[in-house]
C-alpha cells in the first residue's frame, strides 16, 4: 500500500540522530555479488549494488543517515534513538540473519538476508517482521542514497509506477524497486512505513536492482526466497568435510569467506567494505572491495582443506582469465571482473566512520610489485591439483608461466605482503615465498604433472634459499628479519615455519618465532605485523599506529603448533576465537587496549586465518605433539 504524501511525524522530526554502533555489531548478509552490514538496531548502514565495489547506496556507516540507510525495528518511545535487537543469530548452517526484539509490547523477530543471484538479474534484499507475541508497532525508514550520498547525486522522489509497485530511485545501471503489503508515505526521497505486527503476522519488505530503468522486476515472494536462501545455505555448509573441534566456529568462517566470493567470476574480495579504520580517528582508511590475488588463494586453500573444490575451481578460472595468457602483467589487486585499474580517490563528503578520514575508493596499491603473491598463488593451485587432479591441465600452464615470470624478478625489492607505502625493500617474506613458489612448481614437476625446466628450477630454488638464510637471517639473535639488513621483526616470518622452508625443529625457525612473540607482543597476546611509531612514518611510508592484525595471531598459532608447542597454540586459539563477535564475524584487526573490533569486515584474512587456525592445532593434536609446557601463555 503507497500512502499519499504526509509531513514527518513529530517523533521522527525529533529523534536524535542514533549513532552508528561499533564494527563488531555489525551483521553480514550476502548474495554473492555484493554484501550488506546490518546493525543491531535493525539498521542497514552499508550496501552496494550490483557488485562490491559498486558506488554506495546506504553509506551511513561512513557517515550520517543523510548518506543513506534503511532501518526496520520496533518504533520506540518517542525522542528515543532505536533499541538494538536483544538477541540476534544466523539460522543454522546459513547467511538468513534473525534479529529479535522484546517490547513492552510484545515480542517482534526481523528476518533479514539477500537470495543468492540467479540468471535474470535481479539482486534482492528481504526483510520479514514476525509477530511472536503481543502486538508490536514497527517503523521502517528507506532512505536509499546514490553515489555514497553524495550531495550532487540525488537519489530523485520515489514514484509509484501503474502498477503499483514503488520505484526507489536509479543505482547505476539499474533501479531499485520496494515490494511490501505494508503502507509507505513518501518524503521526499525517503519512504517510511509504519503498522503493527500481532502474534503469527507476518509483513515483509522486499528490496530488489533490476537493470533497467523502467519495468519493475517480477513480483516477489517473500516465502519462496527464504526457503531458497535456506536451502541454498545448507546444501552448500553440508559439502563441508571438516567434523572436528571448534566446527561451528570453521562452519561460519567458511560461510564468511563463500559470502566474499563474486558468483560471476569466482573472484574473492577481501572484505565487503572500504575504510572502516585501523584506528579510531586516524588516516589508515584503505577500500578492501578488490580482489587480491594473496587473499583469495589463502581463501582457495582453507575452503579446498575442507572440501570445497568447486570454489577452488572457480577462482582459478577467474586467474586464467585475469592474466589472459600473460602472466607477467599480474597485477597485486583487481576487481571483480579481472579489469586492474581501480584509481584511488578521496570521498571527501563523508565525514568517516567515528571521524577517520580520509574515506577512500579505489587502491593505489595495484600497481606494485608484490613478490610473494607467486608463492601464494602457485601453493593455492597446487593445493587444488592435489585435492582434484583434473585441474592438472588447468594449473600447470599458470604455474610454468608464473614461475617463469617470478624468475626474472625476484631479486628485486618489492612492496611486500603489506603494500608499504614507503621505499621498496628486499622482504625476507617475499623471498621465502618466492622460494615456495619455485619448490611447489619443482615438485609438480618431479610428479609429472608439469612439463618445466627441472634443473634450472631446483637451482633457482637452492639459490633463493641461500640468500635468504644468508641475508634474512640474523644470527647472533637468531632470527630471520623483516628485510635484508635490518633489525626490526614481522609477524609475517612466522610462516616460515609452516610453509617447508626450513623444518620446524630447525634452530632458527624457533628462534624466529620466540622473537616475533616476545618483540611484537600487543596487551592480551596478540600480535602486531611490526612496531609503528606514532606520527613518525615508519617502513610502511604511513605515520599512526594501528591494531593487532587478526591474522598474525593465526599464525603465531600454527607456527607454535609446527614446533610442538600445542599447548600454548590452543590457548592461543581460545584468544583468538573470543574476538569475534557474537555472530562468530571478524575484521581486519582489533584492539586489545579498547577491546573492539578494527578496519574492513568481513575480513577474508582473519578468516582464513580462523581456519588455519583451528586446522593446525587440530592435526598436531591428532599426531601427539601437542604436550610440550608452554614458555610464554597468551591472556
Amino acid at each position: 500500500m503507497i500512502g499519499i504524501p504526509s509531513p514527518r511525524t513529530s517523533a521522527e522530526g525529533t529523534r536524535p540522530a542514533p549513532r552508528v554502533g561499533r564494527i563488531e555489531d555489525h551483521a553480514y548478509l550476502s548474495d554473492l555479488r555484493s554484501g550488506a552490514m546490518v546493525d543491531r538496531d535493525g539498521s542497514i548502514n552499508w550496501m552496494c549494488w550490483p557488485r562490491f565495489d559498486s558506488p554506495a547506496h546506504f553509506a551511513a556507516l561512513l557517515g550520517t543517515e543523510d548518506h543513506g540507510i534503511w532501518r526496520v525495528c520496533p518504533a520506540g518511545p518517542s525522542g528515543q534513538p532505536p533499541a538494538p535487537a536483544d538477541r540476534r543469530r544466523y539460522t543454522d548452517d546459513t547467511l538468513i540473519l534473525e534479529s529479535s526484539w522484546i517490547t513492552p509490547d510484545g515480542t517482534v523477530q526481523l528476518v533479514d538476508f539477500m537470495p543468492v543471484a540467479g540468471n535474470d538479474g535481479v539482486l534482492r534484499l528481504v526483510r520479514i517482521v514476525r509477530g511472536v507475541s503481543g502486538r508490536v508497532p514497527i517503523r521502517s525508514t528507506l532512505r536509499a542514497r546514490p553515489g555514497y550520498g553524495h550531495p550532487s547525486q540525488s537519489p530523485g522522489r520515489p514514484q509509484v509506477q501503474a502498477s503499483g509497485r514503488l520505484s526507489v530511485g536509479e543505482q547505476g545501471e539499474g533501479r531499485l524497486w520496494l515490494d511490501t503489503q505494508a503502507p509507505c508515505c513518501v518524503h521526499g526521497p525517503d519512504i517510511v512505513s509504519e503498522f503493527t505486527v500481532s502474534q503469527g503476522e507476518e509483513v515483509s519488505l522486499v528490496l530488489s536492482w533490476w537493470p533497467g530503468r523502467d519495468e519493475p522486476p517480477p513480483t516477489p515472494s517473500p516465502a519462496g526466497l527464504l526457503k531458497a536462501t535456506n536451502d541454498f545455505w545448507v546444501t552448500w555448509t553440508g559439502r563441508s568435510t571438516y567434523s572436528g573441534p571448534h566446527r561451528s566456529a570453521v562452519e561460519q568462517s567458511l560461510i564468511t569467506l563463500k559470502a566474499l566470493q563474486y558468483q560471476p567470476t569466482g573472484a574473492f574480495v577481501a572484505a565487503a567494505t572500504t575504510s572502516l579504520p585501523e584506528e579510531i580517528g586516524g588516516t589508515r582508511q584503505w577500500d578492501y572491495r578488490f580482489c587480491w590475488p594473496r587473499d583469495s588463494a589463502l581463501a582457495v586453500e582453507a575452503l579446498i582443506s575442507c572440501g570445497y573444490k568447486e570454489e577452488a575451481r572457480a577462482w582459478i578460472g577467474w586467474l586464467k582469465a585475469a592474466l589472459g595468457g600473460r602472466p607477467e602483467t599480474m597485477r597485486a589487486i583487481y576487481r571483480v571482473d579481472g579489469c586492474g585499474e581501480m584509481p584511488e580517490t578521496e570521498l571527501s563528503w563523508l565525514p568517516g566512520f567515528e571521524g577517520s578520514v580520509p574515506v577512500r575508493v579505489g587502491n593505489g596499491a595495484a600497481g606494485q610489485l608484490q613478490l610473494d603473491v607467486y608463492g601464494e598463488i602457485v601453493g593455492a593451485l597446487y593445493a587444488a591439483q592435489e585435492q582434484d587432479p583434473e585441474l592438472t591441465t588447468v594449473v600447470a600452464p599458470l604455474v610454468v608461466g608464473l614461475v617463469a615470470c617470478l624468475e626474472q624478478v625476484w631479486e628485486q625489492p618489492d612492496e611486500g605482503i603489506w603494500e608499504v607505502r614507503g621505499p621498496r625493500r628486499h622482504f625476507t617474506h617475499s623471498k621465502v615465498m618466492a622460494w615456495v613458489a619455485v619448490d611447489r612448481a619443482v615438485r609438480l614437476i618431479e610428479a609429472g604433472y608439469v612439463e618445466g625446466p627441472l634443473k634450472r628450477w631446483r637451482e633457482l630454488r637452492d639459490a633463493i634459499h641461500h640468500q635468504v638464510c644468508e641475508s634474512g637471517y640474523d644470527e647472533e639473535r637468531n632470527t630471520f628479519t623483516q628485510s635484508y639488513g635490518s633489525t626490526e621483526l614481522d609477524a609475517s616470518l612466522l610462516q616460515i615455519a609452516t610453509c617447508g622452508f626450513l623444518p620446524p625443529e630447525d634452530k632458527r625457525v624457533v628462534g624466529t618465532v620466540e622473537a616475533v612473540q616476545r618483540e611484537l607482543s600487543a596487551q592480551g597476546g596478540f600480535l602486531l605485523r611490526y612496531r609503528t611509531d606514532g606520527q613518525t612514518p615508519g617502513v610502511d611510508g604511513l605515520a599512526g599506529d594501528e591494531g593487532a592484525f587478526v591474522i598474525c595471531l593465526a599464525w603465531l598459532i600454527t607456527a607454535l603448533a609446527a614446533i610442538g608447542r600445542v599447548d600454548e597454540a590452543d590457548i592461543n586459539l581460545g584468544v583468538l576465537l573470543g574476538i569475534r563477535n557474537d555472530l562468530g564475524l571478524l575484521a581486519e584487526e582489533w584492539d586489545p587496549c579498547a577491546g573492539r573490533q578494527l578496519g574492513n569486515a568481513p575480513q577474508a584474512f582473519s578468516h582464513v586465518g580462523i581456519v588455519q587456525a583451528v586446522l593446525a592445532v587440530t592435526a598436531a593434536r591428532t599426531a601427539g605433539n601437542g604436550r610440550l609446557t608452554a614458555k610464554r601463555v597468551a591472556v
